[in-house]
């Protein structure tokens, strides 16, 4: 203890400890968490040093509020990637003066507490040695001690600009030193528009992204044998996965975490250039089912979108097979709910949409998601039984949960695993090819086309562009080659269904079909990890960071373990690569303005006891929505409780990349059948809102009917709503009367 003392009162101290928490801290941070790139040290280093010159020996009322601040953004930083794998923007950052969010944030609920408890541990130490009077005895910095972390920083800026690097940008970046790089880039690029004039308008050819491309030699030469269609999409999982995809791309990953799908691989056609054009499951769903790319940005998805479409949707897979006398079922373990697949499945066509609340067996394990893989499958399997009894021919749509964060496995799948993730990969591998043997026996496999995906690529460290990279997987009646050459992505799912069987493709679908072989590329684009990428069928793959700063490689496909490095641009070019992601954004509607959507339904929702995640407990679909600069949002809200004797007790949050957004909405509200709530909610949009999600929860005994819940964003002033709002409106209340 004395020792300890005398070090407080040594003149190294306050150097030392304003050093361990600018510069030793981030450090031992970034090696913890495996973040290897040699620029991010740099970062840190050249971040922590100009903070040393710039706070030590300075007055404890200027440097305490930076070193709170760093604090805080470092901690941030640190949650966020760990949740949703990206870092914090400017929009975030006025999430810190939440009295609610920095609550919920710091009350047990870290991803890294050891981080958390490191970087509170640090900020302690060097509070304890600014006594009043202390730090002008502080040894004193150099004159210039600025200018080494100045050098390190610019040396970053110079080898960034001109090293080809695929890395994440926490892997690169100091928070600080991206928002302040991302700042400057922003001004920049606003200096080089006025200079040039306007460029928006130039919209580059489009025909090669958009095209629905038949031209290619069929692999087969009569329309297909299968009477039935089954697509299996599993939560999350990447391409490099299976073994066969590995091999055909020579990829240096040469973990096997799946070995079971990869037998099976053998067995069937693989894809090993697939590219998945996004995050998010309903926005894989809608490029699998719709033949069309999501948002490529974090607007509002497609799907959510087409929920006003009354043609466009006739021409997605379930809507088209049901056409030629499909019976169409859509089956997930997860609640239906949740971005408002209970509502967008049927409009797309499936006659049967049916979530957790169909599996009425015991569940293997308790997920906070829905239903583990094991007890997904095997319901899955008795559900196929129950389709082959029926005359007509079927198609299910089958979409896992088990491999979504927090992963969860049995105990002794946790034990034979390093981390959580692995066993949950492993016991989906174990159920998926029990349910694939279960096909088998039953002679299922004989008539049955089927496609097994991923919604999107929970990715991979250190792997070149896991988190775009795909598979698909086709076992059919008849041979197909083992390998299909090309590059092909979710974009193609629907096409490629449809041309198996031989019947018309809609000409609003965009893509190939997989079923025919191209003797030229093709133009294809995805935005994964904050990387906007392009591939122009030519030989050139193209990536584009937050900056607009765009690096391009020689490549013949789009996934590559490796690729030649061809230079990099940041001007008009590389707006051009943008401009072609607006574009696809688009293909629904022209603007984000003037967008009336209605989430409320007459089906009786039943209340749990208690809320215990916003998320999986959420009783509405509105989610990731999109509300653009200057506009006005307004919400309507109807709801009642069904029984006459029970009351619910109804809460309404908001969140904007999930994060709580502080607004007045109600918050435990009783209601009851005599006395339901009846709101309208009215909020402005000062600055553009993206991945802006309600989130409606609910308890207490019974169930309740939510008969509204309209979601209109327009120009203030603007009130009149179509008719068919107000159409939906009244058939929801009449039918709820």
């Amino acid at each position: 203890m004395n020792v300890f003392l005398r070090g407080l009162f040594s003149p190294f101290a306050p150097l030392i400890t304003l050093g361990s928490l600018v510069l030793i801290v981030p450090l031992a941070m970034r090696i913890a968490l495996g973040w290897s790139d040699p620029l991010g040290y740099l970062s840190d280093l050249g971040v922590g040093g100009l903070l040393l010159a710039l706070l030590y020996r300075r007055p404890l009322w200027l440097a305490l509020p930076v070193l709170l601040a760093w604090t805080a953004l470092t901690l941030a930083n640190i949650e966020l990637i760990s949740a949703v794998g990206r870092m914090p923007n400017p929009s975030d950052l006025h999430y810190l003066t939440d009295p609610q969010f920095v609550e919920n944030s710091s009350s047990g609920g870290f991803a890294h507490p050891w981080l958390a408890t490191l970087q509170l541990t640090a900020l302690a130490l060097w509070l304890m040695v600014q006594w009043p009077g202390r730090s002008h005895r502080a040894l004193p910095l150099p004159r210039h001690a600025w200018a080494l972390p100045a050098l390190l920083l610019l040396v970053h800026g110079t080898v960034q600009s001109w090293r080809p690097t695929g890395a994440d940008q926490w892997n690169v970046f100091n928070l600080p030193h991206q928002l302040a790089t991302a700042a400057v880039a922003t001004g920049q690029d606003r200096i080089q528009h006025w200079l040039e004039g306007d460029t928006d308008a130039q919209i580059p050819p489009m025909e090669g992204l958009t095209r629905l491309d038949l031209d290619g030699e069929k692999l087969l030469t009569a329309p297909g044998q299968a009477r039935n269609v089954l697509v299996i999409a599993l939560e999350g999982i990447p391409g490099a996965y299976i073994e066969t995809n590995r091999q055909a791309l020579k990829a240096g990953y040469q973990d096997s975490p799946m070995p079971r799908l990869s037998a099976w691989a053998e067995r069937g056609m693989n894809t090993p250039d697939y590219v998945l054009h996004s995050h998010q499951t309903i926005r894989g769903l809608y490029s699998m089912l719709c033949g069309d790319y999501d948002k490529l940005d974090d607007g509002t998805p497609k799907g959510v979108e087409m929920l006003n479409q009354t043609q466009r949707n006739q021409d997605c897979l379930p809507a088209q097979l049901r056409q030629h006398g499909f019976a169409t079922h859509f089956l997930q373990g997860a609640g239906l709910r949740f971005m408002a697949k209970d509502r967008i499945m049927p409009h797309i066509g499936f006659d049967t949409t049916l979530g957790m609340e169909w599996f009425t067996q015991p569940a293997y394990l308790e997920f906070p998601w829905g239903k583990d893989d094991k007890t997904f499958f095997e319901g899955a399997l008795d559900y196929v039984e129950h389709l082959q009894q029926t005359d007509k021919p079927w198609m299910l749509t089958l979409l896992t949960v088990g491999t979504h964060q927090p992963y969860s496995a049995p105990d002794d799948y946790l034990q034979r695993y390093e981390t959580a993730k692995q066993a949950a990969v492993g016991y989906l591998d174990d159920a998926l090819d029990n349910f694939l043997i279960g096909l088998e026996r039953q002679g299922i496999l004989k008539d049955t086309l089927v496609v097994i995906t991923s919604d999107e690529s929970h990715g991979i460290d250190d792997v070149r562009l896991a988190s775009s990279w795909g598979f698909n997987l086709t076992l059919a009646p008849e041979p197909l080659p083992r390998i299909k050459p090309g590059t092909y992505g979710h974009v193609d799912l629907t096409a490629s269904i449809l041309d198996y069987f031989g019947f018309p493709v809609p000409a609003s679908l965009s893509g190939r079909s997989m079923f025919r072989d191209y003797t030229t590329g093709r133009e294809i684009m995805s935005f994964t990890n904050g990387m906007l990428r392009y591939h122009d069928g030519k030989g050139t793959f193209t990536e584009c960071d937050f900056l607009q700063r765009c690096r391009y490689y020689a490549s013949e496909g789009f996934i590559a373990d490796r690729a030649t490095y061809g230079g990099h641009y940041s001007d008009q070019r590389a707006r051009l690569i943008s401009a072609r992601a607006t574009a696809l954004n688009q293909t629904l509607l022209r603007t984000p303005l003037n967008q009336h959507y209605q989430f409320g339904s007459t089906e009786k929702i039943p209340l749990p006891a208690q809320v215990s995640n916003d998320w999986t407990d959420n009783l509405i679909g509105a989610q990731y929505l999109e509300m653009p600069q200057g506009s006005q949002t307004r919400v309507s809200l109807s709801i009642r409780a069904i029984e006459t004797d029970h009351t619910a007790y109804i809460s309404l949050k908001a969140k904007e990349f999930e994060q709580d957004v502080p607004m007045e909405l109600p918050t435990d509200v009783a209601v009851t059948s005599e006395q339901p709530l009846v709101m309208n909610i009215r909020f402005d949009n000062p600055q553009t809102r993206k991945a802006f999600s309600f989130h409606l929860l609910g308890h207490g005994e019974g169930a309740i009917e939510i008969s509204d819940f309209s979601v209109v964003t327009e120009l203030p002033g603007q009130t009149d709503q179509p008719e068919y709002l107000d159409d939906m409106q009244e058939d929801s209340q009449a039918q709820s009367s």
